[in-house]
Order: structure tokens, then sequence, then C-alpha cells
């Protein structure tokens, strides 16, 4: 770790201020950055590559696809809830036990998703697996913008970001490549070894810190009463929305109503209370509003895209988990080079202008795509792959860094919620918001496209016949038969296309949200100093 310090306070101060200006960082507090922020890279990995191999997973417990996606809903679900109660109940435990006792209940859920052996119990598992690992998300966050000096929080959030924007990108790929060569049991195992790591290194590097329990007795339980029902309702209405037909479902009806009445109690009670759970007024300080706004329509758009595109390549190009895989490591690796060199970056230019190029480039990687053709495979996406992982490495760390410049101590455990859960949350906005707009357009273009294809257009009529031929040369004996099978593939052509450009049509719907993004931090104003703390 004495190699890694030097290394890394060898960084140069902010271009215009002594180097002697930044204060050193120990040895064990990057100890503790690093065990922490791999946690959440664990955390957030997670969700992807079981994603990526929710089919085999179906298959392997003898779950149905409708009820398979509860899987991924349960995790989601306590995940979200999770992350806003992780900065009280770290101050009731202690940063050290609370931390390391969801770290090694991870590992142990992780484990036992593995074992199980019907849908119920997978559910119960991955809640208590998403309840425990949405912990190491925003306390990562926390300890970041706590333990290090403001000189030093660019590298820690850069080191976030890999969590953040890498982890799922990655997801597919890792989860592509485990499933088709060991089965889908080890998407769970490949936490053990990190996990093992993480542990250690937050045991030896965090500092015994006494409980305070006599918190619980003055907690804001209204507040976490009625959050927890929204976000749970919200997110249920949100993963099972679409398939359900929205609104009508009366299920879903009821839940909006739920969700919608218990958010909004949430946030009374929050802006009323004298401890309130979450301090929601650091939301009004300009740049941490803009910035969380930012940060959820970064969410929407980092995973929409990794919804969208495996979606795509397996319906539309039948690609498998590991071809898919492939693709999405581009959106990735390039990320991995980039991400270390944005601290250095923010110390040269106004980290304002790296974010606006950040989300330039992120929405400019959506607008690639919005031409879509029969032919759009891996070669054809692997560009737009590559500007979209420059786009994310250039806008993460800056946004963050900006956005919590001047955020108290006392305030950090806010900041960290609202920023990540908002994140997570546009996530899961973003994709609710392209399944249905997907449904909708492929609608749309399949009735335009059926419209042009009749039997008066000459080409039609050739095209019939051309397959009648085909299929009565292929063993299709009667001609009513093959006129009918001709037809069919007619249709599915058609539906094909249709889909095709209703892919498009979600691309460009992820590229105006960053759009919007870059807008929000063009409303930022520049820190006076990123090392200073001030409030601006």
């Amino acid at each position: 770790m004495t190699t890694l310090q030097t290394t890394i306070d060898a960084v140069p101060a902010t271009e215009g201020h002594l180097p002697a200006a930044a204060p050193a960082v120990s040895a064990k507090t990057w100890l503790a950055v690093i065990g922490a922020t791999l946690g959440a890279f664990m955390a957030v990995l997670n969700i992807q590559i079981v994603n990526a191999s929710l089919a085999d997973i179906q298959g392997g417990i003898g779950a149905g696809i409708d009820d398979g996606g509860w899987i991924s809903t349960s995790y989601l679900i306590a995940e979200i809830v999770v992350i806003p109660l992780s900065g009280w109940l770290a101050q009731v435990f202690s940063v050290r036990i609370y931390l390391l006792t969801n770290a090694f209940l991870f590992l142990v859920f992780s484990a036992a998703c593995a074992l199980a052996h019907d849908l119920p119990q997978m559910i119960a598992l991955r809640a208590v697996q998403g309840f425990t690992g949405g912990v190491l998300i925003p306390l990562a966050f926390t300890l970041i913008i706590t333990l290090l000096p403001k000189a030093k929080q660019p590298i820690g959030l850069a080191m976030f970001a890999i969590s953040a924007t890498f982890a799922p990108a990655i997801g597919p790929t890792i989860g592509g490549y485990l499933t088709e060569n060991f089965g889908w049991e080890y998407v769970f195992y490949v936490n053990v070894v990190p996990g093992a790591i993480m542990i250690a290194m937050l045991f030896f590097s965090l500092e015994t810190a006494p409980t305070k329990l006599s918190l619980l007795r003055e907690g804001d339980w209204a507040g976490i009463i009625t959050m927890a029902i929204g976000l749970a309702a919200l997110q249920t209405v949100l993963e099972e929305g679409n398939k359900d037909d929205w609104f009508g479902s009366p299920f879903i009806v009821r839940l909006a109503v739920v969700a919608a009445i218990a958010l909004t109690l949430f946030l009374a009670i929050e802006l009323t209370t004298k401890k309130p759970l979450l301090n929601l007024r650091i939301l009004f300080r300009r740049n941490f509003g803009f910035g969380v706004l930012a940060n959820f329509l970064l969410g929407v758009a980092l995973y929409g895209s990794v919804y969208i595109l495996p979606v795509y390549l397996s319906r539309i190009q039948g690609y498998n988990s590991e071809q898919i895989g492939l693709v999405l490591a581009w959106t990735g690796l390039p990320q991995l080079v980039l991400i270390p060199l944005v601290p250095r970056l923010m110390q040269r230019i106004d980290p304002r202008i790296v974010i606006g190029i950040g989300f330039a480039l992120f929405a400019a990687s959506n607008f690639m795509n919005i031409y879509m053709t029969n032919d759009y495979a891996a070669n054809q996406l692997f560009w737009p792959n590559v500007v979209r992982a420059v786009g994310q490495a250039l806008c993460f760390a800056p946004l963050s860094a900006v956005a919590t410049a001047g955020i108290e101590q006392e305030n950090a455990g806010s900041a960290s919620a609202l920023f990540n859960m908002m994140r997570n949350l546009g996530g899961a906005i973003g994709i609710a918001a392209l399944q249905t707009l997907l449904t909708k357009r492929e609608q749309y273009h399949s009735n335009v496209l059926s419209q042009q294809v009749t039997m008066f257009e000459q080409a039609t009529r050739t095209r019939l016949d051309q397959l009648t031929q085909y299929f009565m040369s292929h063993g299709v004996i009667d001609h009513v038969d093959a006129v009918h099978h001709a037809y069919v593939a007619i249709g599915k052509v058609i539906q094909k296309q249709a889909f095709i450009l209703g892919f498009s049509d979600t691309f460009y719907l992820l590229g105006v949200s960053q759009i919007v993004a870059l807008i929000a931090a063009l409303m930022l104003t520049k820190p006076d100093r990123l090392d200073a703390g001030g409030a601006h």
C-alpha cells in the first residue's frame, strides 16, 4: 500500500494551487476506500451478470418466463429501499460493524442463491442479497466524500465510477461467459473470492467506533415506513408495468396509487420533521440539485442501453449470451483506461467542461444507432459503444465531484443516498420507458409497413410467387399450404423490420435524455475550489 499511496499522492495539485495545500492521505484510508469501492462494484455488477443469465437461471429452477422476472425485481426492490436507509443505519451500528456485516451477508446469500431449488426460494434469497448489497453502494460513496480531503476526492470518485458505469457495461460480458462455459450457478459464486478480499481490506482499515443504538428510538420511523412502502411499490410498478399492460392491470393501478400516496407523505414528513431520515433540503442547493438531475438522466441511459442492446442482439441477430457480452465489452473496456486519467483531466480543465463533453459523447453514441438495418450487428455497434464508453468515463467522476462540493459532513449520508438512489431510480424508469416505447413503436411501424405491402403492389405479388415456389420445392406439396407459408414469411419480415425501427426509436429517446442531462450539467456553477470544501 506504500507504493499505492506514493503513486496517488504524486498526482499534482489543482492548477493554480501549491502542491503543499493537498493533505496527505494514509494508506489505511486508501485501503478502506478501495475495499468499499470493490464492494460497490460487486453489488452493481451482480445485477447485470444475473440479468445476462436470467433465461438459464429460470430453466435451472423451473421458473416460467413471466414469474422468473422476479429474480431480478426482488433484488432491485430491496436495493433501492436500503440505499436511503444506509447512512442512518451506519450511524446507529457504526460504519465498521454495519459495512462488514452486510459485506459478509452479501457473500453468504450470493452463494446461497446458487443453491436455490425453486422460484420462491430464489426470490427470497435474492431479496436479502439485494438488501445487503444495496448497503455497499452508498457507503462506498460516503467514505469517499468523508474520509478523503477535497483534493483527493476526484481520485476516489474515479474509482467509484468504475462501479457505477463500468460494472453495468461489463456485467453482461462476465455473465455470458460464466453461463456459457461453467453454468448459471457461477454468476453467484463469482462474488466469493473478490468478496473475501473486500472483507479483509475493510476489516483492517475501518476504524472502530461506538454504536449509537439510542438513535433507534429517535429514528424517523414515519419517514422510513412511507419511503420503504413507496419505493417498493414504485419499483414493482416500473418492473412489472409493461408486462401487465400498465394501468390496464388493477394490480398495477393499486400499486401506483400506493406509491403516489406513500412517497407524497414521505416528502411531507422529511421537509417538516426535526430529524429527517434524509435532508431533502440539500436538493435546493444549485450544484447538488442539478447534479442529481443529471445523474438521474445518466441512470436512464446507462441502465437503459445495457437493457436494450442485449434485447436487440438476441431478438434480431440471434446472439447468445456470450456473443452479446463480447459486443457490450466495448462499452466497458475503454473505461478502464480512461477513468484513471479523469482526475488529472479535472485538474487541467474546468470539470463542467469535462462533464459536458461526456454527456455530449454519450448522447452522440445513442444517435449513431438511430438508423439501424437488418445487418446492424457487432461490427456496426463497435464505434457507438466505444464513444459511449468514453462519454461515460468523462461525465461521472466530475459530476459527482462538482455536485458534492460543499456538502457538510453531517449531510454526507443524505447526499450519498440521494445521489445513488436517483441514479438507480433513473435506470428503473428508463428501462420501463424503453420497454413501453419498443412495444408501441413496433406496433406503429408494423401498421405502416403492412399498409405498404399489399397485393396491389407488383413487388409484393412477385415476392409471394417466389416464396410459394421456394416452399413447394422444399417439401410443401399442397399449393395452398405453400401460399400460406409465403404469407407467414412476409409477415415475419415485416415484424422484424418493425422491431428494428422500434429499436432505432429507443436509441433516439436515450440520446434525447442525455441532451437534457447536458443542459442540466450546463446549469452547474464552478466550485471556487474543489479542494476547499466551500459551499457553492
